[in-house]
């Protein structure tokens, strides 16, 4: 799942290299925290949220297959 965040966000901003997804494990959740360049937040949250909640749901869906449940925060 981190890698899989990790290569859509990549693939968003303007700046690839600055882009860190930190997982945070408990029992049966995990955590994405998904760092970008202050300048890039924009292309990663979209108009209205819409390319964030596209994320979070190929997140939701990629956790399903690991019986794990999952949330992706967005950061700077």
């Amino acid at each position: 799942m981190k890698e899989l965040i990790e290569l859509i966000a990549k693939s968003l901003v303007d700046k690839p290299e600055m882009v860190e997804v930190n997982e945070i494990t408990n029992n049966t959740s995990v955590v994405l925290e998904l760092k970008v360049a202050p300048d890039d937040m924009g292309k990663v949250i979209g108009k209205q949220g819409k390319i964030a909640k596209a994320i979070r749901t190929l997140a939701k869906a990629a956790a399903t297959k690991e019986g794990v449940k999952v949330t992706v925060e967005i950061s700077r």
